[in-house]
């Protein structure tokens, strides 16, 4: 007989140093969510970004490629860059060492006067870079397999439902602040067993959440269901636009960040950001082609601000304090070997992608 599968010990979620140990051993070695392309639209386009204690940023170079940087001159480790803008050469504003867009050393004043200085073995540190659908994706890691490794069949799902993709643009972003653990926020969302009880809007103006199905695929979490019946949906969609039109979909993807096309092919995306061990940024974007508003869209992406979201705050701050309490004990997981909506195998997916990158104290 199989042994039962039990949710996490408390400290995993409380603990300050455990949040430490899971940059070190998990994000620092992951797939991270950098930003989309249309922030670099031409040669020299750059923006600053902070990951998990690391200051990077990404570039587009002469040659059209994109590139992240560690955001730190090699001469005395200054900073490179803040926020973003637009530079033919990046120079250091401490000594003026001078880098081309590809990260080589261009010019070290002086230089010219120490025997032996050779400016050809000055590069800055580079960081893995890959685009999908337009959204670049880092990884800390440059040993690290690809992502079509990390998430097979990514690519081609996305381009399935949603045909426009590389002309989306974010149009709307919504950002909110949780109290709890990152870990408690991902869970939340990698199942809908919560779903009937909890989000009526979602269940029953949106999908049909007695089809929900979670799939783990690499280290992907594969969301799918349909849409409900259409005159009860909570805004227009035209069927005959897209063969998936009727359909959701998300791609969670270990460990920060979820792709999720609702009915209508409309692309939204999360991405967490711990930002201490018992608080975590929510950054949630809706895109659309060319980045054009609408009236449609605004109203979908506020009706999932005040019902689903807010839905979600509640349940999730309520799990954070449940788990400081000193009383809880890690109960079964309802794991159902057929899968579906009330069946947590989804939560012990993320519990083994956490023991993969932690070690076997993980689960």
């Amino acid at each position: 007989m199989n042994a039962i599968a039990r949710a996490l010990e408390a400290d995993w979620y409380t603990d300050p140093r455990q949040l430490e140990r899971e940059r070190e051993r998990l994000f620092r070695r992951a797939w991270q969510f950098a930003g989309h392309v249309s922030q670099l639209e031409g040669p020299g386009d750059y923006f600053a970004f902070e990951l998990h204690g690391r200051s990077l940023f990404c570039l587009r170079g002469a040659d059209g490629e994109v590139r992240t940087f560690y955001n730190v001159c090699m001469h005395r480790a200054h900073r490179l860059v803040e926020g973003s803008g637009s530079k033919r050469t990046l120079v250091c504003p401490y000594h003026a060492w001078s880098y081309e867009l590809d990260g080589r050393l261009k010019r070290a004043p002086g230089s010219e006067n120490v025997p032996g200085f050779d400016g050809s073995k000055v590069c800055l540190t580079p960081a893995r870079t890959e685009i999908v659908g337009g959204f670049i994706f880092v990884n800390l890691d440059l040993a690290a397999a690809s992502m079509g490794e990390w998430y097979p069949g990514l690519a081609e799902g996305l381009a399935e439902f949603l045909p426009d993709l590389e002309r989306l643009r974010p149009t709307y972003t919504r950002e909110v602040e949780e109290r709890c653990n990152w870990k408690i926020s991902v869970e939340n969302y990698s199942e809908c067993y919560h779903c009937r009880l909890n989000h009526p809007t979602f269940a029953s103006g949106v999908v049909d959440a007695e089809a929900y199905d979670i799939v783990p695929e690499g280290h992907v979490l594969r969301h799918t269901t349909t849409c409900v019946a259409l005159d009860a949906l909570s805004y227009t969609v035209d069927p005959e636009s897209n063969a998936r039109a009727l359909d959701y979909s998300s791609w969670f993807l270990w460990p920060t960040f979820s792709f999720q096309v609702y009915p209508g092919n409309v692309l939204n995306t999360y991405s967490w950001q711990a930002t201490d061990h018992r608080t975590t940024r929510v950054v949630r974007q809706w895109f659309s082609v060319d980045g054009v508003e609408s009236d449609t869209l605004y109203r979908l992406a506020e009706q999932d601000l005040t019902t689903t979201v807010a839905e979600d705050i509640r349940l999730v701050e309520s799990v954070q304090r449940g788990l400081e309490s000193g009383g809880y004990r890690p109960g079964p997981l309802i794991i159902d070997p057929r899968g579906g909506v009330r069946s947590e195998h989804s939560i012990r997916a993320l519990h083994r992608w956490l023991e993969e990158a932690m070690g076997p104290a993980a689960a």
